[in-house]
């Protein structure tokens, strides 16, 4: 077996390690762009900026890097993100976020959240802190520690 049949790829491909990179932006359906965009900022403690558009906004790392986008439900026919009446908002989606503030964002978070789903436990499986409630729209929002402490 070749050396690059033993690591698994394929050997026609040349790969450049360290030069691409692959990200996700989970895009979710929101009632109201502005209002999602400012709960996200306040849970996670950045300035209050408005969205780029009244229909579309990127809430973003300090690097820039896209930690979530708000799309308002019925704009642009998207197929699943016509309507929240084709099925409930978040099922099947869990936005799981890590965090380097726990703490911090523990006590935002209780300024945005009349209860939380779980409060404040050890995940056994992270070994890390953690809390869930629910947005604006009902998704699940998990705020987990990003190290154990």
């Amino acid at each position: 077996m070749s050396a690059a049949s033993a690591s698994g790829r394929c050997p026609s491909i040349v790969y450049d390690e360290g030069k691409h990179m692959k990200r996700t932006w989970t895009i979710i359906g929101v009632s109201d762009v502005a209002a999602s965009f400012s709960w996200y900022q306040s849970l996670f403690g950045q300035a209050k900026a408005a969205p780029a558009h009244t229909y579309f906004g990127q809430i973003l790392d300090a690097d820039g890097t896209v930690l979530l986008c708000l799309h308002r439900w019925g704009d642009h026919d998207h197929p699943s993100l016509k309507s929240p009446g084709h099925a409930t908002p978040g099922n099947g989606l869990l936005l799981f976020f890590r965090v380097d503030d726990f703490d911090m964002a523990l006590t935002r978070a209780r300024g945005l959240a009349t209860r939380f789903d779980e409060e404040p436990h050890l995940n056994p499986n992270t070994g890390t802190m953690e809390f869930s409630l629910r947005d604006l729209d009902g998704y699940y929002v998990t705020i987990s520690s990003l190290s154990a402490n």
